[in-house]
């Protein structure tokens, strides 16, 4: 097959560029699926997680379309005058590192400087998050809002900007349509839990374990985009 090993710089960009080359030219017809994942990783000398990517960018652009538990399949080329492709910001799995590395740095920062509202904001909007939940709605906006209140408890504006700019690129279509293919009330009660345990944290004042909770949930976090996705591919892999 005629795809070429690609560089470590935006792998998943670089890897959706590769294979609209290819459907463009007729390399995939319409209708034609897909390698599986693997053997895509494999072929094109990177991970799986950069190729997942790759394949819900394309399907975002309108060039693929990814039925779960069947596989990966062209819809056709791009029709002209179509929506633009993505531009090359971060992947989903770069956002969830780059959220790592400052949200738990927030959370650290908010256990020793937030106030008594602050906290209570911080967990009225987890309050709020619960009953979504239990009314088997999707939290999305209320966990950005909890996200955004604790980076502004930090105490440190700039710190404050940008965790609001990751949830701008965490609200993009990219993510979204990644989040599509998972996204179950089961994972988000999870999540919930995850969050009791930073406020928790914060509310006691330690910093530590505020920035070790709020570690824990971004890493699984990342684990649960991963399985899940994997899940819907079982068998195709």
């Amino acid at each position: 097959m005629p795809i070429q090993a690609v560089e470590s710089r935006r792998l998943y960009r670089q890897i959706a560029d590769q294979i609209a080359a290819l459907i463009d030219k007729g390399e995939y017809r319409a209708g034609a699926r897909l390698p599986p994942e693997r053997a895509l990783a494999t072929q094109l000398g990177v991970s799986r997680p950069s190729v997942r990517e790759a394949l819900i960018a394309l399907e975002v652009e309108g060039y693929v379309e990814v039925r779960v538990g069947s596989g990966v399949y062209v819809t056709g080329r791009r029709p002209a005058g179509s929506m633009a492709p993505l531009p090359a910001d971060s992947g989903p799995f770069e956002l969830i590192k780059a959220r790592w590395l400052i949200e738990s740095e927030c959370a650290a920062m908010a256990a020793k400087a937030a106030t008594k509202a602050q906290i209570r904001a911080i967990e009225e909007a987890l309050a709020a998050m619960e009953k979504d939940t239990d009314h088997g709605i999707m939290p999305l906006e209320k966990d950005r809002l909890f996200h955004l209140r604790i980076a502004e408890a930090s105490g440190n504006s700039a710190m404050a900007l940008v965790v609001q700019t990751l949830w701008d690129q965490r609200m993009g279509p990219l993510f979204l349509r990644l989040e599509h293919h998972f996204d179950t009330p089961g994972l988000w009660e999870v999540a919930v839990r995850e969050h009791r345990e930073v406020v928790a944290a914060i509310g006691r004042r330690d910093p530590a374990a505020a920035r070790s909770a709020m570690r824990r949930h971004m890493d699984q976090s990342t684990k649960r985009f991963s399985a899940s996705w994997s899940k819907s591919r079982k068998g195709k892999a």
